[in-house]
């Protein structure tokens, strides 16, 4: 992990097996952000998801996912109160997404004026004030968070509440959630607390709890924000194998500097010939 001096890596773990879709977390990093109003009541007929996606406009974003339960006979055990086998009902799968701060951020590494930084607690940061709108980041995303905003054109994300982090505080979502299912703290610490939550979710029945982003070994080097799942990251709308999209910069550069050089030996060699 990244040295981020005395101060250790902080992180959320949003844990979906207990969210409840109240989009609390929503509304308390609007208001707490001063983030406009992104669509308001539009009917966007994706369930009880009116706010569609993560962008300028919506730093946490509450996705409501309805599959169709199971009937009782295909579990292999009896289900006592579950729907008739004719009407197996609907299983729910929300989960509030948000951007994940990149062990490893493209955005960062494409950003012109340093306008996107790493702050102490590890987590990545928009400076509105140096922001240019070039709009570099938001193809390096890749998982799609970072948005211009159409207002005034520059580009807008989760901060973590890094305000609120300065103060002692944590981000106003994880203040807002009833349920617990957005936990802030330290990025290990979460973890750990993580693995523990998967391996008793197993022990309960639970065999498809699965961690996405928490390991440091994937294409970003782990995420800050990780999630435990219920299903298949691409049933969330998420990547299942994300990478940073400029991995292959060093290696590039390296290719043009040496084709560089080599016609600028060419050059002097045509140069010099003609000389003679």
């Amino acid at each position: 992990m990244a040295d981020y001096g005395t101060q250790p890596r902080m992180g959320f773990f949003t844990d979906t097996s207990v969210c409840i879709g109240c989009k609390a977390c929503e509304v308390a990093c609007k208001e707490w952000n001063g983030v406009p109003e992104s669509g308001g009541l539009d009917l966007l007929g994706m369930s009880y998801d009116n706010t569609g996606a993560l962008g300028s406009n919506t730093w946490r974003h509450v996705a409501f996912v309805e599959q169709p339960k199971k009937p009782a006979v295909d579990l292999g055990m009896p289900d006592v109160g579950a729907p008739a086998q004719d009407d197996p009902g609907v299983r729910w799968l929300m989960s509030s997404d948000v951007c994940k701060h990149c062990t490893h951020a493209a955005c960062l590494d494409v950003c012109p004026t340093g306008s996107l930084f790493r702050t102490e607690f590890g987590t990545v940061v928009v400076q509105q004030d140096i922001c240019n709108g070039c709009g570099y980041c938001v193809p390096a995303c890749p998982y799609g968070v970072i948005e211009k905003r159409e207002s005034d054109g520059r580009a807008f994300k989760c901060t973590l509440c890094y305000d609120r982090l300065g103060a002692g505080m944590e981000p106003a979502c994880a203040k807002a959630c009833p349920t617990d299912s957005i936990q802030f703290g330290e990025l290990e610490e979460l973890r750990e607390r993580a693995d523990e939550r998967v391996r008793t979710l197993h022990d309960s029945g639970v065999p498809e709890a699965r961690l996405y982003g928490r390991d440091p070994e994937d294409g970003v080097g782990g995420d800050g924000a990780f999630f435990l799942l219920l299903d298949e990251p691409e049933v969330y709308g998420l990547p299942p194998d994300p990478v940073v999209t400029t991995r292959d910069l060093p290696a590039m550069w390296k290719r043009a500097a040496v084709t560089a050089a080599g016609v600028a030996v060419a050059v002097a060699a045509s140069f010099l010939g003609r000389r003679r």
